[in-house]
């Protein structure tokens, strides 16, 4: 590529970051890092009736723990600084007013109540109501206004907004470089207010503006903006500035594969739709997030990148690193991609097996005060034996909560099936083999144990069985000889005893 590759995430600070914002974030640093460019964050507040305090926090946060941290932006080499749309509202104006000087856009003194007048008279007729071509000549702007008019009005302070001119019985030519070449007639394009009367930008003028002055190359964001594609590109043409490539993302859709994923979503089927927990402070309601539901962000990520592309190969497993180097937007998909909350659950599995377990072991013992007075490495040797089943950290008590404490019940279909006739005697008997073993290791315990039940010449099932009853109140567990080794030779003999007593 020619020039520099710089893209940006620029997110709203309106409350937490969806996982499709995210996914948003994750496609702009794959093609940054890609090509060897800048991936940029910028926060667009200009909208500040919907401004939620510690937003843009969380959306650092968010970004910090998915591992694709930002190289420019707030806080951060701000080279192109500020990063913040509310601290650059001063540049925008003059843009704005450079737009009225070419022609390319105009004074509108409308006010709320006669553009609601037009709407319903134009509803009464069965008609939509647009400002654009069609009816702006009848309407309170500077382009139906004499230019004494105008000066008039704006010396006197009245409100405003600018509005851009857009053209009549033109034809526009665009690309995309997901959709390919979209054709636009400008006969259906209304006129979009670029400044509004409170002194700040819309979102139309301030991106444009700021991506120019960003030097952004590449724009990718979710298919949600596509509607505003022609108005942004004769924005560029209208400065006279070289617009930047565009492609727009395909929508996440809902695990039913129809409409947008939203938080709704999550809540009634279980799971989380934003990166990070958040809470409400005006509500006080809280929303789950992937950390906070024991997600490792390799998965999230891993999964996040299928969500709209595919590498083109049977490959489903890729480090950060590989997603990189096989990352392309020519394989990104036009259509939505469903949102499987299995899935996800299928990557953290994979993920689980390849965390180390001395640190698996500090999170386990953190969720748990039953675990507070037990020595780290034993809980790390326990997790070796059963993470091979778990999805999560929290499944580890499930799992093997009898490595830690001693069954108080049996699993009454476990007795059924385990626990027969001759069962107590074969245990007691089993008791004394076991008392005599002086090198308590697993292997052997398994050639003693197994040798014994060979000279017996019984199946091994009618010792086995009844033995992992005994030692976990269940059938369920690990190797019994593992079981054996860990908890030691004592609290073995006390847990078949207490079983043989039992029953």
């Amino acid at each position: 590529m020619k020039k520099d590759v710089r893209v940006r995430f620029a997110p709203s600070p309106t409350g937490p970051l969806h996982i499709g914002g995210v996914r948003t974030a994750l496609f702009n640093y794959l093609f940054a890092k890609k090509h060897n460019g800048t991936f940029v964050l910028r926060i667009e507040d200009t909208d500040q009736n919907r401004y939620v305090e510690g937003a843009e926090n969380y959306i650092i946060e968010s970004l910090k723990w998915c591992g694709i941290p930002f190289d420019e932006g707030v806080g951060t080499n701000e080279k192109y600084g500020p990063y913040r749309q509310s601290e650059r509202k001063h540049l925008y104006k003059q843009y704005a007013d450079q737009l009225i000087a070419s022609g390319n856009a105009y004074y509108a003194f409308d006010t709320a109540e006669e553009l609601d007048a037009h709407r319903k008279n134009h509803e009464a007729k069965g008609k939509t109501f647009i400002y654009n071509w069609h009816n702006r000549l009848k309407l309170n702007n500077s382009l139906s206004l004499s230019e004494a008019d105008v000066k008039a009005k704006l010396d006197a302070g009245e409100d405003y907004v600018i509005r851009f001119l857009s053209p009549q019985d033109e034809t526009l030519h665009l690309t995309d470089i997901i959709r390919g070449n979209i054709t636009i007639d400008t006969n259906i394009l209304d006129d979009k207010v670029l400044f509004k009367a409170d002194g700040m930008p819309t979102y139309h003028l301030a991106n444009i503006v700021d991506d120019y002055l960003m030097k952004i190359t590449h724009v990718i964001r979710g298919e949600e903006w596509l509607p505003s594609l022609a108005l942004h590109y004769q924005l560029y043409k209208a400065f006279g500035w070289e617009a930047p490539k565009f492609a727009h993302l395909p929508l996440i859709l809902k695990p039913t594969g129809k409409g947008k994923l939203s938080k709704r979503d999550g809540d009634k089927l279980g799971f989380p739709v934003f990166p990070l927990a958040y809470k409400d402070e005006k509500t006080g309601d809280i929303s789950r997030g992937y950390r906070e539901d024991g997600y490792f962000p390799e998965a999230v990520v891993n999964f996040l990148a299928f969500l709209g592309w595919n590498p083109g190969t049977e490959q489903e497993i890729f480090s950060l690193d590989e997603l990189i180097q096989a990352f392309d937007l020519s394989r990104v998909n036009k259509s939505g991609a469903r949102f499987d909350p299995d899935k996800i659950k299928w990557f953290n599995h994979h993920y689980m097996q390849e965390q180390n377990n001395d640190i698996l072991a500090e999170q386990f013992k953190l969720l748990y005060p039953e675990l507070k007075d037990i020595d780290v490495n034993y809980i790390a040797l326990v997790i070796n034996l059963i993470k091979e089943r778990a999805t999560f950290v929290d499944d580890f008590w499930n799992l093997g909560h009898f490595f830690f404490e001693t069954p108080s019940d049996l699993d009454e279909k476990s007795v059924k099936k385990a626990w027969k006739e001759g069962s107590a005697e074969l245990m007691t008997e089993l008791t004394g083999i076991i008392s005599n073993i002086e090198d308590f290791t697993v292997d052997t315990i398994q050639t003693t144990v197994k040798g014994w039940i060979t000279s017996k010449e019984i199946g091994f099932g009618k010792v086995m069985m009844p033995l992992r009853l005994a030692l976990v109140g269940a059938l369920q567990g690990p190797d019994v000889f593992d079981i054996m080794y860990l908890i030691g030779k004592d609290e073995s003999l006390r847990r078949i005893e207490n079983t043989i007593n039992t029953l």
